[in-house]
């Protein structure tokens, strides 16, 4: 079933796969869009979070959920039915592919003071759960089962750094990297946007290997370069953050520029405590020392939905201003989320910031990908960061193939420069056509 093929790049180019959500809204931490998966034979189903800064694929396993915790905790990090009985977690033992290599400390987000280990080892991984046509399925993957909750629901790395286990172990290959190998996706590429559970009827996210959705985004015109080291390669140039309509009026959050790391890997966007204290005066939020969230009361909150303030990141490949940026505005219903168990006994209202101790900690979370629309080259080494859109009647699915640097395929689209080059080609065309036909009709008139 999964058989390796002999990589031919002679050959048409294979379709990008689209990847199917969940049609789940779940989180600890915010309502988020899931997208299912299945491991090992026979399949065990798990609902998960795409990753932009992993390479792995963790799920929760048995220990994650205590008789301490509540009944349905399986089920809140996205454990699903095995065998048509509920199960508690990843159960290793009754997969006849599993290979077994150890426990490891999970260091994917060490950074932020995340914490936990993992029981590591290689199987079967599958996009889609067992019951789903159209899955996308490699053998020799590696997985990891988890259980401290720092890391709530499980994840699907969508990165390409290989994992070595020891100094004289050989590395093994991401999920991205070993698709594309055995030319089940077109290019090391994705396309990716966690979505919007306040947009009209709660707008699903959307994932795309080997291309992206153009239905979903409006084409930015600049292209970001990948970062020198590896786990910080989705790094962008804060130059500004300011909102409209907060109890300051117009509020600029930001004294200086400072450089972040896109992952989707966490909740929050991680700031300068000094930024973060200016957004606590203007959305009128309390810091819990305890939890370290910022925690807005229901009088607050019932005051800022009225206000509606809206909050524009104003992005670059540098801190500074240097006159090339692009920007992405964010409602304040996409920070309007609730912390639940273990954070919270009771679900309660907060606001997705952190406060950074160092600028290794800046990070621009999942909060922030409900409006923007990431696709990445790791080909190209290049990306971009696009304002998503939300259409009502929501309009049919634009997939582009990003093809390789070196693609023959006659299928090759007027993208096969690159996702980017043809999404700012297509943008400039367009102003280029708006101008000439402002001159044609001031000539004929």
């Amino acid at each position: 079933m999964f058989q390796r093929r002999r990589v031919r790049r002679d050959t048409v180019t294979p379709a990008p796969y689209v990847a199917s959500p969940s049609e789940e809204w779940e989180g600890n931490d915010g309502s988020w869009s899931t997208f299912r998966i299945h491991i090992g034979t026979p399949g065990q189903n798990f609902r998960v979070l795409p990753s932009t800064a992993g390479s792995e694929t963790w799920v929760p396993m048995p220990d994650g959920c205590t008789s301490r915790d509540p009944e349905d905790c399986p089920q809140q990090r996205g454990v699903e039915l095995f065998n048509g009985q509920s199960s508690r977690g990843f159960l290793w033992n009754e997969s006849t592919t599993w290979t077994e290599t150890g426990l490891y400390t999970l260091d994917l987000e060490a950074s932020l003071g995340y914490e936990g280990h993992g029981h590591y080892g290689s199987d079967n991984v599958t996009l889609g759960s067992t019951q789903d046509p159209g899955t996308l399925g490699l053998g020799r993957q590696i997985v990891a089962g988890i259980a401290d909750t720092d890391y709530f629901l499980g994840i699907f790395g969508l990165g390409i750094r290989p994992v070595s286990f020891s100094s004289s172990a050989s590395t093994l290959s991401s999920f991205l990297v070993n698709a594309y190998n055995q030319s089940l996706i077109p290019s090391l590429s994705y396309g990716y946007t966690a979505g919007a559970p306040y947009r009209l009827k709660r707008v699903l996210g959307n994932l795309v290997l080997g291309g992206y959705d153009s239905s979903r985004f409006n084409p930015s015109l600049l292209s970001f370069s990948f970062a020198e080291e590896d786990s910080r390669a989705l790094t962008v140039g804060i130059q500004s953050i300011i909102a409209s309509n907060t109890l300051l009026g117009v509020a600029s959050f930001t004294p200086k520029g400072h450089l972040s790391v896109i992952d989707s890997t966490v909740p929050d966007i991680w700031l300068p405590r000094d930024a973060c204290d200016l957004m606590a005066e203007a959305f009128g939020l309390t810091y819990d020392e305890l939890t370290e969230l910022y925690v807005i009361n229901d009088t607050m909150r019932s005051k800022m939905q009225q206000l509606k303030p809206s909050i524009t990141f104003k992005l670059g490949n540098t801190a500074y201003d240097n006159g090339n940026s692009t920007n992405i505005v964010l409602p304040y219903a996409a920070f309007d989320l609730q912390a639940r168990w273990p954070y919270y006994k009771n679900p309660t209202n907060y606001f997705p910031i952190r406060r950074a101790a160092n600028d290794s900690q800046y990070t621009l979370g999942r909060t922030f990908l409900q409006e923007a629309y990431l696709i990445v080259d790791h080909e190209r080494t290049n990306f971009t960061v696009n304002q998503a859109t939300f259409l009502d009647p929501t309009s049919a699915a634009q997939i582009v193939t990003i093809n390789p640097i070196n693609s023959k395929s006659p299928s090759s689209t007027n993208l096969s420069g690159g996702a980017i080059g043809g999404i700012v080609a297509g943008a400039v065309v367009l102003l280029l056509a708006g101008a000439i036909a402002i001159w044609f009709f001031r000539f004929r008139k």
